[in-house]
């Protein structure tokens, strides 16, 4: 019996092998499809794995406070009985506050940051120095390359002591071990203690949302920001240049103005408060309870913004799973196209062999061999098709990564089942036709002209 339906195989291979043209555009349509499935599916998986490593970079549980500096001619809109209420503004006290009164926070990180110059050696080069808590290197899970972290003491004490990111020690220190030496931002020196660890995550557009790319930041305890330069919240008479950090004595001034007589005055202390839940379970709620804590502490002025980065990070991976979802349709229907053209033409194949069909049926075939004669034509030009798709859609992926700079990850889950489906479209397909050729009457397929 197997050797019997070999032999059908054999006949259908021969059939393909003597119409190559015919049976390689039928195959386009299986090709085009899966590698259109692979495809998509890769820049699915890339998107969701960026996704990750972004909610990685932004914490796990991390709810974001940052302060909303309002400019001149809009405070002067909000009403009077706005103008009367007064708010410190993000401050230190805020923080402590949410540590001692907010249940199941793990770790909280207050934050403030100057853009500037640092100067080693004669070198300069542009760097954000960030004021942090020693919570803040647990809370975004950054690793180090050498050195230590700051630790409570010197966070207390407002020590000058810094950990710097990699670019930064690749600028400075490339031939030379930088921990134990002194870097100089304004007229402070500060002494590396530590070095991260290099990242390769561009998440840029996310830094509002509290991602930082820390690879040219140096990071100092928060005191020693507020106490060694000059604290943002007592400067309360800002000069006439446009946003404009100048070092004098050992202390930073900020002051912003912008054009047309309408300035902005940033009175907070901090730039940024992070809060770490231990469970997200717990981030609707304690977002409702920091809420309403804020809204008393800064006097009923909303003069504040809290946010949930990883629920806008998820949001946007519903969105890009949507998105995938659609390409995989679409790539489906590709297929579905493709089965559908298989079956076209071996329906007018069997047309063009009835005489073949009718000498196969007069000399001793049954129908059960026609149906696997025809059968096994479908399949080899759909699971043919299918390889070649596959290599396609896996070369296609890597294109995508080169060109658009789209990260792509191609699974064994994607291939198998783009492969499965293109095979199990040549059975689909191909039985109907295989079944109408072995139901034609042998004497009158002779008799076909």
């Amino acid at each position: 019996m197997l050797q019997r339906y070999m032999h059908d195989i054999i006949i259908a291979l021969e059939a393909i092998m003597s119409n190559k043209l015919k049976s390689m555009l039928t195959a386009l349509g299986i090709i085009f499809g899966v590698a259109a499935v692979i495809s998509m599916l890769a820049i699915g998986n890339g998107a969701q794995q960026e996704i990750l490593e972004q909610i990685k970079m932004v914490g796990v549980n991390n709810i974001v406070i940052v302060p909303v500096v309002n400019e001149n001619n809009e405070e002067a809109e909000e009403g009077e009985s706005q103008s009367k209420k007064f708010s410190p503004g993000l401050t230190l006290a805020d923080a402590k506050a949410i540590r001692s009164v907010i249940p199941g926070v793990e770790n909280i990180s207050p934050e403030v940051s100057y853009s500037s110059a640092l100067q080693y050696s004669g070198i300069r080069f542009p760097a954000k120095v960030q004021g942090v808590a020693v919570d803040y290197f647990k809370l975004y899970n950054l690793p180090l390359e050498s050195g230590v972290y700051f630790n409570e003491e010197q966070d207390k004490y407002g020590m000058p002591v810094c950990v710097i990111g990699s670019n930064v020690r690749m600028k400075f220190f490339n031939e030379i071990n930088p921990l134990g030496k002194f870097i100089k931002f304004g007229n402070i020196w500060l002494k590396v203690i530590g070095v991260l660890r290099k990242t390769e995550i561009t998440v840029s557009s996310f830094d509002n949302a509290g991602v930082n790319v820390y690879n040219d930041n140096i990071f100092v305890p928060v005191t020693t920001v507020l106490l060694r330069y000059n604290n943002r919240a007592t400067v309360n008479k800002p000069s006439s240049s446009d946003n404009v950090i100048t070092f004098s004595g050992g202390t930073l001034r900020v002051s912003s103005s912008s054009s047309g007589g309408s300035t902005s005055t940033n009175y907070n202390q901090l730039d940024r408060i992070i809060v770490q839940m231990s469970t997200t379970e717990q981030l609707n709620s304690t977002t409702e309870v920091l809420s309403r804590m804020m809204f008393r502490r800064h006097q009923g002025v909303k003069d504040y913004e809290i946010t949930v980065p990883e629920m806008l990070l998820k949001q946007q991976q519903r969105t890009k799973d949507i998105f995938n979802i659609v390409l995989g349709a679409i790539a489906g229907i590709s297929l579905l196209v493709g089965g559908i053209g298989i079956m076209n033409i071996m329906f007018a194949s069997v047309m063009e062999r009835i005489k073949e069909i009718g000498t196969r049926l007069a000399i001793g075939a049954k129908k059960a061999d026609i149906i696997a004669q025809f059968l096994s034509e479908a399949i080899l030009i759909s699971v043919s098709g299918g390889l070649i798709g596959v290599i396609l859609g896996i070369g296609l992926s890597y294109l995508i990564t080169m060109v658009f700079e789209i990260k792509t990850i191609v699974s064994f889950l994607s291939v198998i089942l783009a492969f499965g489906i293109s095979a199990a479209v040549g059975v689909i397909f191909g039985y109907a036709p295989a079944k109408k050729a072995s139901e034609r009457d042998p004497i009158e397929s002779l008799r076909y002209e």
